[in-house]
């Protein structure tokens, strides 16, 4: 029991280890491909390595109808919104911007646990999302500042504007997954790990076909450097079948409120890219919100002090 536990706790950090890094390397992605042309390919490339796992195994129950809504809100949510507010978000401001943002997931995981699963929350949870508010709001000041001494009037304005904006679709990203978390949790009951992400897969696939085509008729397929598209790969890999599989596999044997201290892992990882690999520089006051995010993390994720009897033994 106890390595199967070990493996889970394995599982959920390398599933969101993968998810940071492909928040960061979806910057340059974007900057190739339309937002939503990208997030058909992505669809479309893991569906087709996922044919295999459609098929029902013998030994799972029909779904109900119930189960039905479920599998479709996990992929509206975790899938269809999120990379939506993921891409345009992190496409207005910063892999950096995106890490501390993303910061903020444990203590939404344990609110939505605790509105939806009727977990406990306490008061330090409630600190938690403060500090996940504060780092937001001092992240967005850090972006405006490091626009306005290379741009002047009008142009420096409306970058501004467009990093508030980028910021609050990368909020909008952590609701999503911290939606994915929680809904996640009832699936991993009644369905294998492979059929989730198989399933998940096929319905954000057919909810953005209709833009995905859209864009994609217009589109000079042709323009996108080689390099691009072997970043492409990964990304429909790590996004749609790694970081999927990875979660609800540790999501089996973890419960949800315990499997949010493994977001942790999603900013660290999206700042380390964006630093190693696009170059992003640590102002001041991102280490500053950085700090205040993950000490929000460490609030929402350390385990409650256990109680003693009027003996004194813990119990």
């Amino acid at each position: 029991m106890a390595m199967n536990r070990i493996v889970a706790y394995a599982c959920l950090a390398l599933s969101m280890s993968l998810v940071g890094s492909y928040v960061a390397l979806s910057k340059p992605l974007v900057a190739a491909l339309p937002v939503f042309l990208l997030a058909w390919l992505r669809f479309g490339i893991g569906g087709i390595v996922m044919l295999r796992w459609f098929k029902k195994p013998a030994s799972e129950a029909p779904m109900t109808v119930r189960t039905k809504q479920l599998v479709f809100l996990e992929s509206f949510l975790g899938n269809f919104l999120f990379s939506i507010c993921m891409l345009f978000g992190v496409s207005m401001t910063s892999a950096l911007a995106a890490g501390v943002i993303m910061a903020s997931i444990p203590a939404a995981v344990a609110m939505m646990s605790w509105i939806f699963l009727r977990e406990r929350i306490g008061a330090r949870v409630w600190l938690a999302v403060v500090c996940g508010v504060a780092g937001i709001a001092l992240v967005s000041l850090s972006s405006q500042e490091q626009a306005t001494p290379v741009m002047n009037g009008l142009e420096a304005d409306l970058a501004n504007r467009t990093t508030w904006l980028g910021n609050l679709l990368l909020v909008g990203a952590v609701i999503c997954e911290s939606a994915y978390a929680v809904i996640g949790k009832k699936l991993t009951v009644v369905l294998s790990p492979k059929r989730i992400t198989a399933l998940i897969n096929l319905w954000g696939f057919i909810l953005v076909t209709p833009l995905g085509l859209w864009v994609a008729w217009s589109f000079d397929f042709g323009s996108v450097a080689g390099s691009s598209w072997l970043l492409l790969l990964f990304y429909s890999m790590a996004a749609s079948v790694w970081t999927v599989w990875l979660w609800m596999t540790g999501l089996k044997n973890v419960p949800a409120n315990r499997a949010g201290v493994f977001t942790v892992f999603l900013p660290i990882s999206a700042a380390a890219v964006g630093v190693v690999v696009l170059g992003e520089t640590l102002t001041r006051l991102q280490l500053g919100a950085f700090a205040i995010a993950l000490a929000g993390v460490v609030l929402a994720t350390l385990p409650q002090p256990r109680r003693a009897d009027r003996t004194g033994r813990p119990h």
